[in-house]
């Protein structure tokens, strides 16, 4: 397998490191794990209209679009440490 480099600011390169030894690997295999754990758009996507069907078929809900704007909301609300209110 060929390698290639990626230019990234000292401060990254320093914590990919740090989080590369924390874990007891390479940096090289740790940005390998990090980008095979990272799904794209396009697989968050996907796991939504997998995760919903499911839903749809399991427990007979039917989720809309205003449904998954709440669930959104709600999530923002928690990282931001904002009340959540109720779904």
């Amino acid at each position: 397998m060929a390698d290639t480099t990626i230019k990234v600011d000292p401060a990254v390169r320093d914590r990919l490191m740090a989080l590369a030894r924390e874990r007891g690997m390479t940096m090289r295999d740790f940005v390998a794990e990090l980008a095979g754990a990272t799904p794209t758009q396009e697989e968050l996507q996907a796991r939504y209209e997998a995760t919903k069907a499911y839903c749809e078929k399991t427990f007979g809900v039917k989720l809309t679009d205003e449904d998954h704007d709440r669930a959104e909301k709600v999530w923002q609300d928690l990282e931001t440490g904002r009340e959540v209110d109720s779904l």
